[in-house]
């Protein structure tokens, strides 16, 4: 029997102990990079119709409602979009959560403190910042969670255009840091914008969830074939997963986590041998990323970016509520301010330490890159206030303005290091 793995009694965290899980996450982040820059095409678009002349397409086009009545399903594109197409994000956050616990930075509990701590300081300061802003206004404060998310797409992209040479361990940080984020953000979707849960369609959900769990654990044990070429019946009992938790009262990301978790990370001696390839987390991964960054993702953002700003005065009216002034301060402050406190007291009250390559000033520019909170700020502001109500609208224009002047600070702070390791030749790990 394996001996369960100890933790090392001074862990160096991030730093690149194996080549092929650095290949596998240099790979995903190239992917990220591709989709923040479409993704910020898509919110652009958006953004410049609804304030056209012919803004009124934009928001028939998003209110446009399709599907059977019958089964509950009959929803705008707007909510196809922020309810199905995001399912397909979530299955990848879900693959990636379970693959760091696994096989990545957080299976070790020296490694995983660090980042954990960080991700929960970026979101327990924001959402206090937030909350203090609104405190009077109790329909504002029911957005406190907006401001807590990172938008890692985004943040990749814009890390990549402005430090190609940056170490590695610091994407690899920003990675980590964004992936424990979003299992943050799952957990408030869930349990804090869940208001009523009708139990029947949930429990019928782990039917079909215990029969996808099964397939795709035992699936060539009981077939002998791989699970890729059967999507015939794999699919069926996904879109039955979710269509159930939708019919739930629970967001219906959530059954995109959840399926995701349930797939394989590393591939058994029954399902093939130890040679027998990468586990079906990684096949599911490489097929489905692409579909999300390059297609989910930014059809959500032009839904649900695309505010009637109604002229320089409608400008001026947003940006000074409240509720716009209290998600910029979280995100440009309180995200920076929470991921480098925690990140600071952890390693000083532990015996973790940052690897060697990177610098307190690289965590400066990427925990301003923590600042950018887009995907899931935006899914979170419409579950917070409704889509299309005013605070909803101003809770966007703060988003995209936030999103903006983060990037724009991590770059100020992350340009200079990019030339100090491109002219001291560092290597980038």
């Amino acid at each position: 029997m394996t001996q369960p793995e100890t933790d090392p009694p001074h862990s160096t965290l991030f730093a690149e102990e194996n080549s092929l899980e650095s290949s596998r996450i240099g790979e995903i982040l190239r992917k990220e990079t591709v989709g923040g820059v479409i993704l910020v095409v898509a919110a652009l678009v958006a953004v410049v119709w609804a304030n056209s002349p012919i803004s009124g397409t934009y928001f028939a086009l998003r209110d446009f409602e399709i599907g059977p009545k019958a089964l509950g399903l009959h929803l705008s594109l707007g909510e196809w979009a922020a309810d199905g197409l995001l399912a397909i994000f979530f299955f990848l956050v879900g693959l990636e959560l379970k693959r760091e616990f696994v096989a990545g930075e957080l299976r070790q509990v020296s490694k995983a403190i660090v980042p954990v701590a960080a991700a929960v300081g970026g979101v327990i300061v924001p959402a206090l910042i937030f909350t203090a802003v609104n405190l009077m206004d109790p329909s504002a404060v029911r957005g406190w969670a907006i401001p807590t998310a990172t938008d890692i797409a985004f943040a990749v992209a814009v890390l990549a255009i402005v430090g190609s040479k940056l170490p590695n361990a610091l994407r690899i940080f920003l990675l980590t840091l964004a992936v424990v984020d979003d299992l943050i953000a799952i957990g408030i979707i869930a349990f804090v914008y869940t208001s009523e849960i009708n139990f029947v369609p949930l429990g019928l959900a782990l039917i079909p969830l215990a029969l996808y769990v099964l397939l795709t654990q035992r699936f060539r044990r009981f077939f002998g074939i791989h699970p890729v070429a059967n999507w015939f019946i794999l699919l069926p009992l996904a879109v039955v997963v979710w269509g159930l938790v939708h019919a739930s009262g629970v967001h219906a990301t959530v059954a995109g986590v959840l399926l995701g978790f349930a797939v394989p990370v590393i591939r058994s001696r029954a399902s093939g041998g130890p040679d027998a390839g990468p586990g079906l987390s990684e096949v599911f991964e490489h097929r489905f990323r692409p579909l999300s960054t390059g297609f989910a993702v930014p059809v959500f953002a032009f839904f649900s970016a695309g505010v009637a700003i109604g002229g320089i005065q409608g400008l001026v009216d947003a940006v000074t509520s409240p509720v716009t002034l209290g998600i910029i301060a979280a995100l440009v402050l309180g995200k920076p301010i929470g991921i480098l406190g925690t990140t600071w007291i952890t390693t000083k009250a532990t015996r973790a330490s940052i690897d060697p390559s990177i610098r307190w000033i690289d965590l400066i520019g990427v925990a301003l890159l923590g600042g950018i909170g887009f995907t899931v700020s935006l899914l979170v502001a419409e579950l917070s206030y409704g889509l299309g109500s005013n605070h909803d609208d101003d809770a966007k224009v703060a988003i995209l303005i936030a999103s903006v002047v983060a990037a724009g600070l991590a770059t100020i702070v992350l340009r200079p290091r990019n030339r100090h390791y491109k002219k001291s030749g560092s290597p980038r790990n």
